[in-house]
């Protein structure tokens, strides 16, 4: 059987890995620039790729030329492992046994994009990993296999995406032997049961202080480092909260009841800042940070 695989980020190094040891013929992968703006923490589809001496291309699936490319290929499957880009139905349509994606989440709940920064956002306690056959609609075909993980109190998004890339790893070595002697399950996704997210931005990192410790907590950890982390302003300064628990108590939404430690009122509770970074400065501690806010400021603004 001839394949083609679209993807990116570790959960595409590890699922087109695991291809490989089950000794699948890739003969095309699709994958991204690495993008100058944003951190890349992950390891390299490309790079996996060339050490096997697969063909590997960075331009867009649905480009005409390469179209064309999977057209002559006629794959027996295409797999999309975190590829970034919408595959075109047309493309689609193309290999001869299926098109199939591994999404971030036990669907049909949080479909769409960032699913595990969605989920560690609205403190979900636990979420998975999905293969399922690509369809017009985004992350709504026929489900093949699904692996659940938990997401602990404590965990980061970036805790749980690792989580998450082990039980996709999981779902392939499962599902590909199925595939390719054509037993694997097809169940139908019932998108009434689940929930559509779309992507995120830095800006919607933004804190809004008269909601919950705990909600205001689960934002910190849903986008703290590798990615932009939650922020907030003092005095007419960014500043950026990358660590932070909810503590009891209650002050004003926004108010510094302490500094020693930095404790902020919001909604319901105290927000006990734990590392923060100024306006383009290095990371910081928060009880350094605190010992340079000016007497008599009141707190943080939410804009």
């Amino acid at each position: 059987m001839k394949l083609v695989v679209c993807a990116y980020h570790n959960v595409g190094y590890r699922c087109l890995e695991e291809l490989l040891k089950q000794g699948a013929e890739v003969t095309l992968v699709f994958t991204h620039e690495d993008s100058p703006t944003e951190e890349i923490w992950f390891a390299s589809v490309r790079e996996l790729a060339e050490r096997h001496g697969i063909p590997c291309l960075t331009s867009d699936i649905n480009e005409p030329a390469n179209v064309a490319k999977v057209r002559e290929i006629a794959p027996d499957f295409l797999f999309s492992f975190y590829y970034r880009n919408m595959i075109k139905p047309e493309v689609l349509e193309i290999p001869r046994r299926g098109a199939l994606n591994l999404h971030g989440s036990y669907l049909p709940r949080y479909r769409g994009r960032v699913p595990v920064n969605w989920a560690v956002i609205n403190g979900e306690t636990e979420t998975g990993a999905t293969l399922h056959h690509m369809v017009a609609k985004p992350d709504a075909g026929d489900i093949v296999d699904r692996e659940k993980v938990e997401i602990a109190f404590t965990d980061t998004a970036f805790d749980v995406f690792t989580k998450v890339t082990e039980a996709a790893v999981t779902v392939i070595a499962r599902s590909y032997p199925l595939l390719a002697a054509g037993t694997a399950p097809r169940i139908p996704m019932n998108l009434a049961e689940g929930n559509y997210f779309g992507g995120r931005r830095p800006a919607d990192g933004l804190i809004d202080w008269t909601k919950s410790a705990v909600q205001i907590y689960n934002l910190i950890r849903g986008v703290t480092h590798p990615y932009p982390g939650a922020f907030t302003h003092l005095d007419g300064k960014k500043v950026i909260i990358w660590s932070a628990r909810p503590v009891a108590g209650s002050a004003a939404p926004g108010t510094i009841a302490s500094t020693e430690p930095l404790l902020v009122g919001t909604g319901e509770g105290l927000l006990e800042i734990r590392s923060v970074q100024v306006d383009g400065d290095t990371e910081s501690p928060a009880t350094r940070f605190a010992k340079t806010i000016p007497d008599g400021t009141v707190g943080f603004r939410s804009e």
